[in-house]
């Protein structure tokens, strides 16, 4: 096999991969968002296209022909749809799907005999396995994993009901209803793509707050957590989503 065509070795292929899901992530919230906006389909083909790569990247880095094949069908279909009426409505789809997905990884982890996501989170951290974290900071956890589960949910369902309510391009008009509430479909776009994501934030920053003050030790300084974090690494998530 030639060095073009060399797929990345084994130790990079999960850094590059967590990478460009990374910048995937980042990318569609705002091209979905400058899709709605500017109804272009165009964008919006782009923003579909942009979670495929999110699913399919680990496949398409390690040159898999059926991934890339799947990639070309869902490029053609997303040519396809920006130039017809529809461009928009994966759009509306998508951002419910993705909060519920998340949300749902957190509160699988709550079930008997697992351990809380958040709780895996802090021992990883700390460096230390779950049972030895204190009772106090593992019962913390769990609550924690709790409130994000129910957190991500409601917001789940917030961007459905917005979603069915938005005019002109809503759910219901799609199905010939007439929203007895109609919202405009860029205030949809405001609150889906772009809401989601402060309100995630900003529990994030009260959350950490909290943590500060009540368990010291096991939330330093800002920066420091963020460090941390980055150094799960890859591995860390696929084994704790699992």
């Amino acid at each position: 096999m030639s060095s073009s065509t060399r797929p990345p070795e084994a130790g990079a292929l999960p850094r590059a991969a967590f990478a460009l899901r990374c910048l995937a992530a980042v990318a569609y919230p705002l091209l979905a968002h400058a899709a709605t906006l500017s109804g272009d389909g165009r964008l919006a083909a782009l923003a579909a296209l942009d979670l495929v790569l999110l699913v399919l990247v680990v496949p398409l880095l390690r040159l898999r022909p059926a991934a890339w094949a799947v990639f070309a069908v869902a490029a053609f279909a997303a040519a396809w749809l920006a130039r017809g009426p529809h461009a928009l409505l994966p759009l509306l789809l998508a951002p419910p799907a993705f909060v519920a997905a998340v949300g749902w990884a957190f509160a699988r982890t709550l079930r008997d005999g697992r351990v809380p996501l958040v709780g895996r989170i802090a021992a990883a951290l700390d460096g230390v396995h779950w049972p030895a974290l204190p009772d106090a900071v593992r019962a913390y956890t769990r609550r924690v994993t709790l409130a994000w589960a129910l957190l991500l949910f409601a917001l789940a369902a917030a961007d459905v009901a917005l979603a069915l309510l938005a005019v002109p391009g809503g759910l219901l008009v799609r199905l010939g209803v007439a929203p007895v509430l109609p919202i405009a479909e860029t205030d949809w776009s405001w609150f889906a793509n772009i809401g989601d994501y402060v309100v995630i934030g900003g529990f994030m920053l009260v959350e950490y707050g909290y943590r500060r003050l009540r368990f010291p030790a096991q939330a330093p300084g800002l920066f420091v957590f963020l460090q941390r974090m980055a150094r799960l690494g890859p591995s860390f998530w696929r084994e704790a989503l699992r």
